[in-house]
């Protein structure tokens, strides 16, 4: 052979080994596009097997540019069958091989068996390829040579699979990733070149007509350099679907096209702040759930698009909009001092609180929204969300539509309201709660026709607790049910006592939660109140708010008729501050409607006087009795008398008082009857 020749080998030779170390590096590349943390048992599969694929047409291309290099004539007659064989074999070894290597915990037995089924998959499309080409040459193999070939591919191999571990979960380069891939190119060449040296080749007539070596030359050349770029292909491909489709997948959010939690962990990690100010928002929608109840949960789905939209055009250009789940919102912006998150929050509620056309609906939303600031309130993701998550708590609590900023004082009350829950969930347990009455005063016949039971927590350390405090936070725990189960039957019990004496005969009313209509047993939970007491269901009221009454109103309706027949007295309380619609009022079995207090205080306002004279008008029209709350002057009592009000409940007629002291008032108001 001459110089020509022999250089022409050489750059052959070198060809197939940097094809075999491409290949490698590919296939890796593959096997390391999703974290084993995130990726489900599928997903890894298939980047598996892309892995394995590309491996193998890898060796297949090496294995033939070996050929090529040995300047090696070939007969154009082939073995089809066993050359798709030979592929198969080598593409289960490589996937098993690879698999193995990707465990949780990495041991001696798993790395050294992955390693084992690696060099056995390349010695085996070795030895398959050659079965299906026919050389015009006779190859006597020798089997030291042979042994020490598939040895050296089996060693490196496993020395490949040893690093996988330093970079399984990274998709991007990684030098221990090219190391790995150096190791395993070698197995690959070792097996090709090492068994081809060590077997001998006796050139003899041509099988056939075949043809020459220009041709061989120019059909194998053609052969490695369309299988290359089908190896390209492939992992380009991938790694686009990786980039570009199934990463949009696991960092946006599929409704509205925001970034997800996901996003929001990768943007803080890499980009957010960096030692910089900033701000973090906090954003919830206020009566977004009354919304998907009443019109469905295709319309909340586009009425949170729609918010999407208006809050990417109320952000800053260097700001960040991710969408957390259901109707909580995100905004991080970089650079932000307090005013100018200030200005950006007051933009966003005013932009929120514009009407929304919606499928020939008119729907009106508002937001409440807690701000933390960077460094002020935390540099790392998770301290920032918490201190907007606080200040958003302040927000909704001081009537919602409205911004706060973090400040001390919202994590002091933030740390009283994670105390009052840990102990609330003993309280009961501990019998912590009692029960206050407030009477109800018919104001011309001078007689008690009513008692409110209002449920009070005597905190062992903090002293009597304010229901405007605990109540919330039962009703967000769900700890209100049981709760109401025990205040049910202390109430039933205590008013039979009461007939049983003949202190007084009388009604006692409980207020109801939500989450009481949403176990669906309290029809049972009642009866099952009353019988254990022995008392009448006509002395037992249960009061509803309007929004109780409107959500899901067929169920409500439902459960309320029942109790209806059974005797129970049911009141609709702050009637006139909810969302119910005078069109369904004769639909919702109530015996008593209970104007609220704010109308009484205010009574002295002409709207007012007209909306309480309207109130008692329709009750009276619907056979409906009518009490009016929070009265406490004389004035108050003479108006409503001149409406046509006569049974009022305010501090003017007593206040909350626990079983002793209703016991001497009673007394001393003699005709309670």
């Amino acid at each position: 052979m001459d110089h020509m020749g022999i250089h022409y080998n050489i750059w052959i030779m070198l060809l197939s080994f940097g094809l075999s170390i491409l290949a490698s590096y590919s296939a890796l590349n593959l096997i390391s596009q999703v974290p084993s943390s995130t990726a489900s048992p599928r997903t890894r599969r298939l980047w598996l097997l892309l892995g394995a694929c590309v491996l193998e047409i890898g060796i297949w291309a090496m294995h033939y540019a070996g050929i090529l290099a040995s300047g090696l004539q070939f007969d154009g007659r082939s073995n089809t069958g066993m050359a798709i064989l030979s592929m198969v074999i080598g593409t289960a070894f490589c996937y098993f091989g690879l698999s193995i290597s990707l465990g949780k915990r990495m041991t001696f037995l798993r790395w050294t068996g992955s390693g084992i089924l690696l060099g056995a998959g390349i010695s085996a499309m070795y030895y398959a390829g050659r079965s299906w080409i026919k050389l015009d040459a006779q190859t006597d193999y020798n089997l030291p040579g042979q042994s020490i070939s598939v040895m050296i591919a089996i060693i490196a191999s496993s020395m490949s699979i040893m690093l996988i571990g330093r970079f399984k979960d990274s998709p991007g380069f990684n030098r221990w990733k090219l190391y790995s891939a150096l190791l395993l190119g070698t197995a690959i060449t070792s097996v090709h070149y090492m068994s081809t040296g060590a077997g001998g080749v006796a050139h003899g007539s041509w099988l056939g007509p075949g043809p020459s070596l220009v041709q061989s030359d120019v059909i194998l050349l053609t052969g490695v350099s369309l299988v290359t770029l089908f190896m390209f292909g492939i992992t380009g491909g991938a790694v686009f679907l990786d980039r570009h489709l199934l990463e949009r997948m696991a960092y946006h959010d599929p409704l509205t096209g925001l970034p997800n939690r996901h996003g929001l962990e990768r943007y803080f990690k890499d980009r957010f702040l960096r030692g910089r100010p900033g701000a973090v928002f906090f954003i919830d929608l206020d009566r977004f759930k009354s919304i998907n109840d009443t019109l469905g949960h295709d319309i909340g789905d586009m009425l949170l698009q729609e918010v999407a939209s208006r809050l990417l055009q109320s952000v800053s250009s260097r700001g960040k909009v991710f969408r957390l789940g259901g109707d909580e919102f995100l905004i991080a912006e970089p650079g932000f001092s307090p005013d100018e998150a200030a200005e950006e929050a007051k933009r966003i509620l005013q932009e929120i609180k514009k009407s929304f056309r919606i499928q020939d609906n008119d729907l009106y939303v508002t937001a409440s929204v807690g701000i933390s600031m960077a460094p002020a309130h935390g540099t790392d993701r998770s301290s920032l969300m918490k201190a907007a998550d606080t200040a958003l708590y302040s927000s909704k609590d001081s009537g919602k539509n409205k911004f706060s900023i973090f400040d001390s004082e919202m994590n002091r009350h933030q740390l009283r309201r994670m105390s009052l829950e840990k102990d609330l969930r003993k309280a009961l347990a501990q019998s912590e709660f009692m029960v206050v009455y407030q009477p109800k005063w018919d104001s011309l016949m001078n007689v008690t026709v009513g008692l409110e039971a209002l449920l009070r927590w005597r905190h062992p350390e903090h002293g009597i607790i304010s229901p405007a405090e605990f109540i919330p936070i039962a009703e967000e725990t769900g700890l209100i049910v049981p709760i109401t189960y025990w205040m049910l039957h202390e109430v039933c019990s205590q008013n039979l006592l009461w007939h049983k004496e003949g202190v007084a005969s009388v009604a006692v009313s409980i207020n109801m939660s939500a989450r009481m209509f949403e176990t669906e047993d309290l029809y049972e939970v009642v009866v099952d109140a009353l019988s254990r007491s022995g008392l009448d269901p006509q002395y037992l009221e249960l009061e509803i708010t309007e929004s109780i009454a409107m959500n899901n109103m067929e169920e409500t309706v439902a459960q309320l008729s029942k109790l209806r027949r059974l005797g129970v007295r049911v009141s609709l309380d702050d009637f006139g501050t909810g969302f119910s619609s005078l069109g369904n009022l004769d639909e919702i079995p109530v015996n008593t409607l209970k104007i609220d207090q704010v109308f009484i205080k205010k009574s002295k306002m002409h709207s007012k006087k007209a909306i309480i004279s309207n109130i008692i008008a329709i009750a009276s029209n619907l056979d409906m009795e009518v009490v009016a709350e929070g009265v406490e002057t004389p004035e108050q009592i003479e108006l409503l008398q001149s409406l046509g009000c006569r049974v009022m409940q305010g501090y003017y007629y007593g206040r909350p008082m626990p079983v002793h002291e209703l016991g001497q008032w009673f007394t001393e108001n003699s005709a309670a009857v």
